[in-house]
């Protein structure tokens, strides 16, 4: 399974109404560190794809559709906010309330692993 892969599997995980950092799917990924790389991966990913990149957001709760995509940002928030996700005045998702942690007794990178 590639790198890019393993990262659609974990995003593909992650529920409407939660969002996951870069970082955490690198790291669910087993790919610590490699948050650009998760970026990249979603960069990449067909116009009609199925995975939830909507759902992907930097680690101080922000979108960062900007640079790459004009307008991009503006998408991407009404997607998540049509999913029930609540961007405070400041513009940011509050990862306190939803940022989504996969159960401890079954790991979001199980497909990740299955398919090694």
């Amino acid at each position: 399974m590639s790198k890019h892969q393993r990262i659609y599997a974990v995003v593909r995980q992650i529920p409407a109404g939660y969002v996951a950092t870069y970082g955490d799917v690198a790291a669910l990924a087993h790919l610590p560190g490699h948050a650009r790389l998760v970026g990249y991966a979603l960069h990449a990913l067909p116009e009609f794809s199925d995975v939830p990149w909507q759902r992907v957001i930097n680690a101080q709760g922000k979108l960062s559709l900007g640079r790459a995509f004009p307008g991009g940002e503006l998408h991407q928030r009404h997607l998540l906010e049509a999913e029930g996700i609540v961007f405070g005045a400041n513009g940011k998702i509050s990862l306190k309330h939803f940022r989504w942690q996969p159960p401890s007794h079954e790991p979001a990178h199980e497909d990740v692993l299955k398919a090694q």
